[in-house]
């Protein structure tokens, strides 16, 4: 009995050993086989990591082919992340020899995800790489990575149209798709071009696979994958004018002592722009490297706000230079004849409101008036015409809306209105109301690449263009990816073309015995038409205006200048359109453009070589 007992636990105990073993077998095989991959990866992982090899963003180029913003060869100190925690003391060692707070290392490490690089520091120079490489015991798991940094060759020189690029943030990223392949570190278009063609400039990264010893210590690089540098883009800019728009401005704002102004020059057959510049600026280069905390300050205190492109975020009442659309109102509305005479006393008979200065000029027609600016002839056509006429035909020259120009943060401007007036203020509109919009006052607003946009379909004799800055965007090998052609927005549908040469005509007049004659009267050798205007300012000095467009016979450039506190604008802006406009015609030598074999860029993004420096 007791034998046969033993015989069955035997038994018992030989199954249940055969069923472990079986049970071990195929666990076994489900690791080694199903998941033999995946403990593969993480076993190297331990030893081998990918380090990504960001792409030289796209070269930008101006209409003649010359380089505007290129890469330099930069270093950025990286930590490898590894397994274990990185200890205080290496954050002490960086923040000592990277002159960085320790809370701004322990953020950037506390942030970031996944085995790529947490890049703390961009553009450092060569003896911080020595010193890393000389003291590894010092910085474990630390490595000096070789990348494209941005160059802006003329700094604050459109500035506010190249925009600038810095380290994408949360917030950006969450926006972005995985398929965007963004990450944390990765640089991204902040402001201006570099922001709306990011995703043609930015490129493919690349990658290096390396070994690192149990230290995080790189040892040898085991593969690499080159990156694919980002397109090209090729504005409609000219850069000797862009340069001389610049000087036109800084000149004029240091001899009046005023501080902000903008100015847009632009194509009126097709809308490109030739030039656009805001002042005061900024350097761009100081954000691509990562802008220090006195260099932010000075920007962001300044009250002149350098951050702001005015050329197409600026907002102010039009002044004069409305009077265009005043007067397209009450010429196709037949509210006034081109021959009828209104008398100007001085004053207006309805309500009292008066010229500039006080001045009387009599009797006066349409031509005259536009000509001499003369307010008391355009309150009266305002009061004919009326308030809600106004803003039809503002807004046919496509005022209250945006232009559509490939920058970021455009404004709207505003047209006077009594529903906005209804909306805003829960009020009711008067009479005065009607009459400060019809020469530009009062609740109307437009920015200045508007102002440029009413020229210009003035100009061409009333089509709107769509004002753009990109030509065409190109492959790192030269073809063409993708040509702009101009875009209509819209037309003066419904005004009569003999009103449009009339208003024409009457803006020629303004530069040979109008409000802009003493610039351009007899001695100027292109035919410009233009229009002054001065701007009321609740705040300070009014802001002065400058439109013009020219050749006169075949426009080929409009020109809008805007002055803030300026005061009148024959004084502050036409001086500053007089000068684009010579510089436009070549009327006056071309500033020397920068050459790229002079400063420490690399115009061939394929020449240039990346990758983590590595001593085994």
């Amino acid at each position: 009995m007791e034998s046969r007992d033993i015989f069955k636990r035997l038994k018992a105990l030989s199954i249940a050993s055969i069923l472990v073993i079986l049970v071990l077998i195929i666990r076994l095989g489900y690791l080694q086989i199903y998941q033999g991959d995946f403990y593969r990866k993480q076993a190297e992982g331990n030893r081998i990591r990918i380090i990504p090899t960001l792409a030289p963003r796209g070269t930008m180029y101006d209409k003649n082919g010359n380089p505007l913003v290129m890469n330099q060869p930069g270093f950025t100190v990286a930590i490898l992340p590894l397994e274990e925690e990185i200890k205080p003391q290496l954050i002490d060692n960086l923040s000592a020899l990277l002159k960085m707070d320790k809370s701004e290392i322990e953020d950037k490490i506390q942030k970031h995800r996944g085995f790529d690089p947490i890049r703390l520091k961009t553009d450092v120079g060569p003896e911080i790489w020595t010193i890393i490489e000389e003291q590894k015991e010092k910085y474990p798991g630390v490595v000096v990575e070789a990348q494209p940094i941005r160059d802006y060759i003329y700094k604050t020189i459109g500035a506010h149209t190249f925009g600038y690029v810095g380290e994408i943030n949360e917030d950006e990223l969450k926006k972005h798709t995985a398929e965007d392949n963004y990450k944390l570190g990765d640089s991204i278009g902040k402001f201006g071009l570099e922001k709306v063609y990011d995703e043609y400039l930015r490129g493919t990264a690349g990658g290096e696979q390396v070994e690192v010893d149990v230290t995080g210590k790189p040892v040898q690089i085991l593969g690499k994958k080159e990156p694919i540098p980002g397109k090209d883009l090729h504005l409609t800019i000219d850069m000797g004018l862009q340069l001389a728009v610049e000087k036109a401005i800084d000149d004029r704002l240091n001899e009046i002592h005023a501080n902000a102004a903008a100015a847009v020059v632009m194509n009126p057959k097709t809308g490109a722009i030739l030039a656009i510049s805001s002042r005061p600026s900024f350097d761009p280069n100081k954000f691509a490297k990562g802008i220090s905390e006195k260099d932010w300050s000075e920007v962001n205190n300044n009250p002149y706000h350098p951050m702001d492109n005015k050329a197409i975020t600026g907002e102010y009442p039009p002044g004069s230079t409305f009077k265009i659309v005043t007067g397209t109102a009450a010429l196709n509305e037949h509210k006034v004849t081109p021959q009828e005479e209104i008398f100007d006393p001085g004053v207006y008979w309805l309500v009292p409101k008066r010229n500039a200065d006080g001045e009387a000029l009599g009797l006066l027609n349409f031509e005259q008036a536009l000509a001499h600016s003369d307010n008391v002839y355009f309150y009266e056509m305002g009061n004919r015409v009326g308030i809600d006429t106004l803003a039809k035909y503002a807004r046919l020259y496509g005022l209250g809306e945006k232009t559509g120009v490939d920058l970021p943060y455009e404004a709207s401007g505003l047209v006077a209105s009594k529903e906005y007036k209804e909306k805003v203020y829960k009020e009711d509109w008067y009479l005065s109301e009607t009459l400060d919009a019809a020469i530009g006052q009062g609740f109307n607003l437009v920015t200045p690449i508007q102002a440029a946009s009413v020229m210009s379909q003035v100009a061409n004799g009333g089509t709107r263009y769509k004002p753009y800055l990109v030509d065409e965007i190109t492959n790192p090998d030269g073809s063409v990816y993708k040509h702009f052609d101009p875009v209509v927005t819209g037309k003066l549908d419904g005004v009569d073309p003999t009103f449009i040469k009339l208003i024409q005509q009457s803006l020629f007049e303004v530069t040979k015995v109008g409000t802009a004659a003493s610039f351009f009267g007899g001695s100027f050798p292109i035919n410009i038409a233009g229009k002054t205007g001065t701007a009321e300012n609740s705040h300070g000095a009014d802001h002065g205006w400058f439109v013009a467009y020219g050749p006169f016979e075949d426009p080929s450039v409009v020109v809008a200048v805007i002055v803030e506190n300026g005061g009148y604008g024959a004084q502050s802006a036409v001086p500053i359109g007089k000068a684009i406009l010579e510089a436009a015609f070549n009327l006056v030598p071309e500033p020397p453009l920068i050459d790229p074999l002079k400063v420490p860029a690399v115009a061939d993004n394929n020449a240039m070589k990346l990758g983590v420096k590595v001593t085994p």
